[in-house]
């Protein structure tokens, strides 16, 4: 049995309060349902964490209009480092990308809400409208314009989470990973040049090769239908050394951490990974505990050492306060769970 990849399930956030940031990513872009709120000691990932086990605090938000969601992750057991200055093109996730109907629209209301803009709404080089801003705590977001939602008649203009852009420092290395292995195969652009829509975000000055990867349009999996069609934007920078983004940092320190994908047949995939080069450096085996929500994951890195996770779900909360979970072992992996089951999440979400 081969394994499938549904879509990104969720990008990693590491805050120092994420109490605190759950609420600015709740009332800013509507990610009000929390799959879950745990506290643990994050044992297994003391390989990235220096060699020690730390409790933590996790709350994973989704949008339910559609798209990916936050992992909102908070150390309870020292205090987080710093990011730096992160320029465009340092190895990592440097900026997520947020789904919305009207770029015009969220541009507005976002400004309205003070968020630190970087730039007005333009096109990009695939004749989307986008526009770059700072979260609180100078996290890089791009808004951009999308046709992908699971819930198409609501009052929210904005979604959750529709990709990311991973700083590289070779794109065709990292193709094998996120083309070849997780499905991202369609190539929306690849250009190398100076870009004017990045000119005003941090390190956008400089040349780039810039490639745009995007899933189908059409994701299979329990969850395929809520995740939606996700991107990834690799970029290259040309012109100076880049630096990696969690150089003597630990993972869990301030901000985006991994990026984590949704997965069906782990095992498939560990094989499919350990055959290329990319073998698990994580791997919880067996189901983990997550409070509400369980599992199995995984860990693997790209070329540059970004962390990507890997999570088969197999339990998730469908009305926690009525202690109603979904078991996911023995469906159908590659089936989608009907619309109606999915839309009653929304009644775990938090009203502000």
């Amino acid at each position: 049995m081969s394994y499938h990849i549904s879509g990104i399930q969720q990008i990693g956030l590491g805050v120092e309060d994420a109490d605190k940031a759950w609420a600015w990513y709740r009332k800013s872009f509507g990610m009000n349902v929390p799959i879950f709120r745990d506290h643990a000691t994050a044992s297994l990932m003391a390989r990235y964490t220096g060699d020690q086990a730390h409790d933590r605090y996790a709350i994973l938000a989704m949008n339910l209009a559609g798209g990916a969601g936050l992992e909102i992750w908070q150390y309870t057991s020292r205090t987080p480092k710093d990011s730096g200055n992160i320029l465009l093109g340092d190895t990592g996730v440097t900026a997520v990308k947020i789904k919305a109907h009207s770029v015009a629209d969220a541009y507005k209301s976002l400004l309205s809400q003070g968020a630190t803009m970087l730039t007005e709404p333009g096109k990009g080089p695939d004749g989307r409208l986008h526009f770059y801003l700072l979260d609180p705590y100078a996290n890089l977001i791009e808004v951009i314009e999308s046709t992908s939602w699971f819930q198409k008649r609501t009052k929210k203009n904005l979604g959750g989470v529709a990709g990311c852009v991973i700083g590289v420092t070779n794109i065709d290395n990292a193709l094998v990973l996120y083309r070849d292995i997780l499905g991202f195969k369609e190539i929306v652009f690849d250009q190398t040049q100076k870009f004017e829509d990045l000119a005003k975000v941090p390190g956008g000055k400089n040349s780039f090769r810039r490639i745009l990867l995007r899933s189908s349009t059409a994701r299979i999996g329990a969850f395929g239908r809520l995740l939606g069609q996700h991107e990834i934007e690799l970029v290259q920078v040309e012109g100076r050394h880049p630096e990696k983004i969690f150089q003597d940092r630990w993972w869990g320190d301030k901000g985006y951490i991994h990026v984590c994908f949704d997965v069906s047949n782990m095992d498939a995939l560990a094989e499919k990974c350990k055959q290329t080069g990319f073998e698990f450096t994580v791997d919880s085996r067996n189901s983990f505990d997550m409070g509400k929500a369980a599992g199995h994951f995984a860990y693997c890195e790209d070329p540059d050492g970004t962390l990507v996770e890997l999570v088969e779900t197999h339990k998730i909360p469908i009305v926690e306060k009525a202690g109603l979970y979904l078991n996911l072992r023995k469906r159908d992996p590659a089936k989608p769970l009907p619309n109606w089951i999915l839309k009653l999440l929304s009644l775990n979400s938090v009203k502000d």
